[in-house]
């Protein structure tokens, strides 16, 4: 297994050989690692690019201007408009496809710097159609080119000191919480991502997730908080959950079970990880 010395100088003699460089960062641990470490290396042809949008948790935003300011990046905050795209909208099980062509359109026009993205060795092992969108847009993942999977992003984000967000858990889009084949609608984001806020409140889980699906709202937890949480905790919690998306205009029956990586995904290819 490679240090994480030895990861660093794979990483470095990668980026290093780029005129310029733009990241896409989303505001996940991979993405921040790799902004940082491109910073530490190329600072002066560096720039950085992150999306906003109702899937974008708004966490995720507030995590990249602080360490954009921290580090002193240059930073370029952008609507990639994935929402006026009619084949996202409709949520097909190949969603990321369109998510990722709108995100890396956005970014080519503004930039003549090789675009790079957070991907890691062990995202190349899981359904992954932004990989197609990133391959159109000729986006290079710098992470798999120095054969570094997701553990190493760890270890390397607490060499940097990247405290926190260094644990910071598996955080895909909100919209990855709709089932396939409904609609996303920003305003049903909002009530997932109220959802989560107010579930991790009030349980402190390790993991959790709110589910849209056809037959209702699914909250799902690591099974050591959903083991922990009493019938008479569960139920206060369905009842105000399905409170919050009643006034949101959303009819929905509340339940909880086990996560389950990827579980909105209606498709016969096994998801590995989100």
């Amino acid at each position: 297994m490679s240090t994480v010395t030895e990861n660093i100088g794979a990483f470095a003699r990668i980026v290093s050989d780029m005129d310029r460089v733009a990241v896409a960062v989303s505001g996940g641990v991979d993405s921040l690692t790799l902004a940082t470490l491109v910073h530490d290396q190329i600072a002066d042809r560096a720039e950085m690019f992150h999306a906003v949008s109702p899937a974008v948790p708004p966490d995720a935003t507030e995590r990249v201007r602080a360490l954009a300011d921290r580090q002193g990046w240059v930073l370029s905050v952008i609507d990639a408009g994935e929402f006026g795209d009619a084949d996202y909208r409709v949520n097909p099980v190949n969603r990321c496809f369109y998510c990722k062509t709108s995100l890396y359109g956005a970014i080519v026009p503004l930039t003549d710097a090789q675009v790079v993205s957070g991907t890691n060795v062990d995202d190349l092992g899981e359904y992954r159609p932004g990989l197609e969108a990133a391959r159109i847009h000729s986006v290079r993942h710098p992470f798999v080119e120095a054969g570094i999977d997701k553990s190493s992003v760890r270890l390397i984000a607490r060499q940097f000191g990247l405290g926190y967000i260094s644990e910071l858990p598996a955080a895909p889009c909100l919209s990855s919480r709709i089932e396939t084949g409904i609609g996303i609608d920003p305003a049903m984001l909002k009530l997932v991502d109220k959802t989560e806020k107010m579930v991790g409140l009030a349980l402190r889980p390790h993991t959790v997730r709110c589910r849209v699906r056809a037959k209702g709202v699914v909250v799902e937890l690591d099974e050591s908080s959903l083991s922990a949480a009493g019938p008479d905790e569960r139920q206060e919690l369905s009842d105000r959950i399905a409170e919050l998306f009643s006034d949101g205009g959303f009819d929905y029956r509340v339940s909880f079970a086990p996560y389950r990586v990827g579980s909105a995904f209606v498709h016969p290819i096994r998801i590995m990880s989100e």
